[in-house]
């Protein structure tokens, strides 16, 4: 059996979650997909997953294997692309990763029009509130909300977004007023993980060194931002999300913006690859596709800080 065709086997099963899966997306039977996943462990000397009825689960070697067949699928792909000077025809898988609410609200959108303008380019988007490592998880683009430091990727700009305090007018209209971060530990909390669950930090205030960390207890604790949204429109309580989360419901002014002179700098948002994939033909044209339409929702997103 030819191990770079298992290779693609054994991370198609990954990406699917199921040998059945696997053997859907290759056009292959689920025995052929677990020949090919013991004629590595075979190869290997170990295994590679855990199998069950229901699941599969990456063995410890599993995890380190996997990596390393992702670099290799790429490198592979590029150099079948570079020598077939095939720049200017995308096709293939594209993978892509973004927050999940940027994901829902506008990059799934975005991504219908795309796949129609391109129709031999397949689309997977994953969606997830957490730091992905684009080189070892096979993402071909990510959408990133963070200042950067991660040398190894290529980062466009396309645009900025601000972390906000809002309520609904009536929740501030029937409570104390806030004027300083402080006043927030006498309001109701939405709070949520990546916001901070029992505390929120502000710059330093005038003539101090030291952030200012409000501690709360919250009243309502959700893992997600239309949840969060939803339930401070709904006037109960106060929540902090990026600006954009709430950029329909401020303009809609039945959310408004507080603390807007205590808000932290704002964070870039930057679309990245990994260097060498800008010459992947279904990367480049997504790239190029998506930057000036993100910048123009970003920039449509801004909202008043006194609004």
């Amino acid at each position: 059996m030819d191990r770079i065709d298992a290779m693609k086997v054994f991370i198609a099963t990954l990406d699917e979650g199921s040998l059945a899966g696997a053997g859907r997306r290759l056009g292959r039977s689920p025995a052929a997909v677990s020949r090919a996943i013991a004629f590595l462990e075979e190869h290997t000397g170990t295994a590679l997953l855990h199998r069950t009825t229901r699941t599969i689960k990456l063995s410890e070697a599993g995890e380190r294997y996997a990596v390393a067949c992702r670099r290799i699928l790429t490198d592979l792909e590029e150099a079948d692309l570079l020598i077939a000077h095939e720049r200017s025809a995308p096709r293939g898988l594209l993978t892509i990763t973004a927050p999940v609410a940027a994901g829902e609200d506008f990059l799934r959108p975005m991504l219908d029009d795309f796949i129609a303008r391109f129709p031999a380019v397949s689309v997977r988007l994953q969606m997830l509130d957490r730091p992905v490592s684009l080189i070892d998880e096979g993402i071909d683009v990510a959408l990133r909300i963070a200042h950067l430091s991660d040398s190894t990727l290529i980062a466009i700009p396309v645009g900025e977004v601000r972390r906000v305090v809002a309520a609904s007018p009536r929740y501030l209209s029937t409570h104390p007023r806030i004027a300083q971060p402080a006043d927030l530990a006498q309001h109701q909390i939405i709070s949520m993980t990546h916001f901070g669950l029992d505390s929120w930090s502000f710059p330093t205030s005038t003539g101090s060194t030291i952030p200012q960390v409000v501690q709360f207890t919250p009243r309502l604790i959700v893992n997600t931002v239309r949840a969060a949204v939803a339930s401070a429109v709904d006037g109960h309580g106060l929540t902090r999300l990026f600006s954009y989360h709430v950029a329909r419901e401020v303009k809609d002014r039945t959310l408004q913006i507080v603390l807007p002179d205590s808000e932290h700098a704002p964070l870039p948002v930057h679309l990245l690859t990994p260097h060498g994939r800008l010459s992947v033909p279904k990367v480049r044209a997504f790239v190029d596709f998506a930057t000036p339409r993100l910048r123009r929702h970003f920039k449509q997103l801004q909202i008043d800080s006194t609004a």
